[in-house]
């Protein structure tokens, strides 16, 4: 199929915006390929001009390359929407074959959000998210803080800003490439607000599928200020970001197997797990299938968001090798060391 000028345009921009860094013609066009685009190096240097004088691209250096204006990016969130719709369900997959981790090792990469914040708020930041940590609603209870200039993908170099810090917390859909790594495929069918009531769940208020939409459900309810984590983790009531699977019942046993070796490694973040061939807090699975409830990584950044703090998050991230993340309540102890 031939693409258009704004077609190309299009899919540069959202090269751009997967990498969130500058990057070159050069590997703009390796990655174009993998979305079947083949553009030489020379074509695409053009295109990058036609973006600039558009203001939707600028050169940061000629090493660096270009990276996304605010422009830009506000042209890539509301592109053709037929292109959009399962971009989600794609950056699950391509994070989930990228994942090292290895589960008897406990050692490896793991699929991680990031929470940029000023760098000022650290203090206040960790008293609002160890208590969630603590009341069991993150994805297990390990954290990670970075400073400024650490970089929180390997793969795409993506580094935190001056002036900033970034709480990284382990995403929710790493459980699905560990399965994986075990045999067991976990398909992710929605992302939502899970309701609870004196401490126990209770009910899904609202869904969202993840091959529907064109950006993380929980990225969506925390901007829409839907969430109310931390009323739940101090009355036992309240909304939190959660996410709904289901996988063959033939593996059941083994699911729960690796529930409690994940547990050991503080990557506790199974809520839930159903009976074959019955629905799980409403809602109903496949045949021969098994629900799963699984707590969000995203979940203390709702909770920085409804204490009035200014975060940026970004869900699945990038990957980061597991043993840097420690336990949330040592993080004064590696706060004090600069780790």
């Amino acid at each position: 199929m031939k693409l258009t000028s704004e077609e190309i345009q299009q899919r540069i921009l959202k090269v751009l915006h997967r990498l969130g860094r500058p990057a070159g013609s050069s590997q703009i066009a390796d990655l174009l390929r993998g979305w079947g685009v083949d553009l030489s190096e020379r074509s695409i240097r053009l295109y990058l001009l036609q973006l600039d004088e558009a203001g939707l691209t600028r050169l940061e250096s000629r090493r660096a390359g270009r990276s996304l204006t605010a422009k830009g990016l506000a042209e890539v969130e509301r592109g053709p929407a037929i292109e959009r719709v399962g971009f989600i369900a794609g950056q699950i997959d391509e994070l989930n074959f990228r994942m090292g981790f290895r589960l008897r090792a406990g050692m490896g990469t793991l699929v991680v959000n990031t929470t940029l914040l000023p760098a000022r708020d650290e203090v206040a930041a960790l008293d609002v998210v160890r208590p969630v940590f603590a009341a069991q609603l993150g994805m297990g209870s390990r954290l990670l803080v970075l400073r400024a200039g650490a970089v929180y993908d390997v793969a795409r170099a993506a580094v935190v800003p001056r002036g900033k810090i970034a709480l990284v917390t382990i995403c929710s859909v790493s459980l699905n490439g560990i399965f994986l790594k075990e045999g067991i495929p976990i398909t992710s069918r929605y992302g939502g607000l899970l309701e609870f009531r004196n401490r126990l769940p209770a009910r899904f208020t609202e869904l969202l599928a993840y091959g529907g939409t064109t950006q993380d459900p929980l990225e969506l309810f925390i901007r829409a200020k839907m969430t109310s984590v931390r009323k739940c983790e101090q009355t036992g009531n309240g909304l939190v970001g959660a996410s709904f699977r289901e996988f063959p019942s033939v593996a059941l046993p083994a699911v729960l197997k690796i529930r409690d070796q994940l547990r050991l490694l503080g990557l506790d973040g199974i809520l839930a797990v159903g009976v074959p061939d019955q629905p799980l807090y409403g809602i109903p699975v496949g045949e021969g299938r098994t629900g799963l409830v699984v707590l969000a990584g995203l979940n203390p950044a709702a909770a920085l968001e409804e204490a009035g703090i200014a975060v940026e998050n970004r869900s699945l991230a990038g990957l980061l090798e597991y043993t840097k993340f420690p336990e949330f309540r040592h993080l004064n102890m590696w706060t004090r060391r600069g780790e």
